[in-house]
């Protein structure tokens, strides 16, 4: 990568002012000093994007800067110019007609880039929240959904074209990618029409992604194309679960995932996952074999996302304090299609409805019997907009009452699925220690509604009964017939 050499008066001058070499894409250059980094758009044109005018990379910097300053507030400072002096030197800011414009932003440490960041439960859930508060706030458009994101894979094919992929893999790749999109078609316009299309982030990769004051902070959004950037949330989404999957798992991308739709009730997005997913791995293998990467994982998982796999239900159900969610979470990544199984957790659902993060308390009035009802009826609701988008789900919720696990086997039953019912046991004095243990969880069961519920009678059991100990995530792979070694 090299600058341009009619910009190489302004990168001389900001590798003095920073005392540092720049940091190159193929569309900008960074130059981080010790309080200040300056970004400087390269003066190219690429066919997406043609910074060749002055004007148009001070309009982009002052772009950027809009996009992202609400979100890294602390990260994006200002838009300055680079003048001449007295002198004749370059000088930061000034008068007179500007030589170059430049984005002015505090340096982030090169260990702090979630690319580089070994991500643990508490930092993937932070991660999905900074997304969902993103997409939230992002104004919503009116967009032929399916027409854009149809151009958006022809656009693809010809790119992995011109970079080389192999011809006879790019063609089967792009004929099941359109059969995928005229699949999800109808769902991408539905969303489309409810408001799930919004200008989002555009490039939401693990290395857009940093730790700012402790707590992960998105950056450096799409600036360059409105309509690129405008897009379906789940699709924004799914740059950074494709991403999440290579790099560290299946467990990671499906925790987010799941926490996000925890904190939006979005189980909707899923429809439109193998061909988001496909996509953003496609759009990174071209750009890897461009740049003479190693691009083969990438497509390879640009294929993988595109197999067919038949969604199935899954229920966990048993006593406060028998590890229903602990076993979800460790079985999910093994269900279903990638990013795994939605789980759907009534406890997460409450909150959600109550406008409280999972681990805030609720009082005792969020737990009325009305306000439960309210609760299972969205959950098997989600449950069944989840499978017709083709993603295995599994519910999480006490499941004491027989009418209640009727009712969740039935989205399965519908929609002539598989079902399989878990039901967790363990003595009482265990549940009574694991309560008095938990924090910072979402369910807020105490000791005394763990008795009340012990003294009901939930009647014959049919679901298979597993003991809630260290053994029970393989004996539920067992029982519901998947490698016990896949399951986290």
């Amino acid at each position: 990568m090299t600058i341009p050499p009619s910009q190489a008066e302004a990168a001389a001058f900001l590798e003095r002012l920073s005392g540092a070499a720049p940091i190159e894409t193929h569309i900008s250059a960074v130059f981080v000093g010790r309080g200040t980094a300056w970004k400087m758009k390269k003066a190219v044109a690429l066919g997406f994007l043609d910074f060749t005018r002055i004007e148009d990379r001070e309009r982009f910097c002052r772009r950027e800067l809009d996009l992202n300053r609400p979100h890294a507030p602390g990260i994006y400072r200002d838009v300055v110019p680079l003048t001449r002096g007295p002198a004749g030197t370059l000088r930061e800011g000034g008068e007179g007609e500007a030589v170059e414009w430049v984005l002015r932003m505090a340096p982030i440490p090169a260990e702090d880039f979630l690319d580089r960041v070994a991500p643990t439960p508490a930092l993937l859930d932070a991660v999905a929240d900074a997304v969902a508060a993103m997409h939230a706030a992002a104004p919503r458009a009116d967009v032929d959904a399916p027409a854009a994101l149809g151009a958006i894979l022809e656009g693809n094919v010809l790119s992995a074209r011109r970079a080389g992929l192999p011809p006879a893999r790019v063609e089967a790749w792009a004929a099941a990618a359109r059969a995928g999109l005229a699949h999800a078609a109808p769902a991408l316009a539905a969303r489309a029409a409810a408001g799930f299309v919004r200008r989002g982030h555009g490039d939401l990769h693990l290395g857009n992604i940093c730790l700012w004051d402790g707590r992960p902070t998105l950056f450096d959004a799409l600036e360059f194309d409105e309509a690129l950037a405008t897009i379906d949330v789940g699709y924004d989404l799914a740059f950074l679960l494709m991403d999440l999957d290579l790099r560290h798992g299946r467990a990671a991308a499906n925790r987010v995932l799941n926490r996000y739709v925890a904190r939006t009730g979005d189980a909707g997005l899923v429809a439109g996952l193998p061909v988001w997913l496909s996509l953003r791995a496609m759009i990174r293998a071209h750009v890897a074999a461009t740049r003479g990467a190693d691009s083969a994982a990438l497509l390879a998982a640009a294929e993988a996302h595109l197999r067919p796999a038949a969604p199935r239900l899954l229920a966990v159900g048993g006593l406060q304090g028998t590890g229903k969610s602990t076993l979800a979470r460790a079985l999910a990544p093994a269900v279903g299609r990638c990013p795994g199984a939605l789980v759907l957790r009534s406890d997460e659902i409450r909150k959600r409805r109550f406008g409280v993060a999972p681990e805030d308390r609720l009082p005792p009035e969020a737990y009325a019997e009305t306000v439960s009802r309210e609760v299972h009826t969205e959950m098997f609701a989600a449950a069944r907009t989840a499978l017709a988008g083709g993603q295995a789900v599994i519910l999480d919720a006490v499941f004491l009452d027989p009418a209640q696990r009727s009712a969740a086997e039935a989205p399965a039953r519908e929609a002539g699925l598989p079902f399989d019912g878990l039901w967790l046991e363990a003595p009482i004095e265990t549940l009574r220690a694991r309560l008095a243990a938990r924090h910072g969880d979402a369910s807020d069961a105490d000791e005394a509604v763990l008795l009340r519920a012990a003294e009901a009678d939930p009647g014959p059991i049919a679901w298979h009964r597993i003991a809630a100990d260290d053994g029970a995530p393989l004996a539920a792979a067992r029982a519901i017939g998947i490698p016990h070694h896949s399951v986290c």
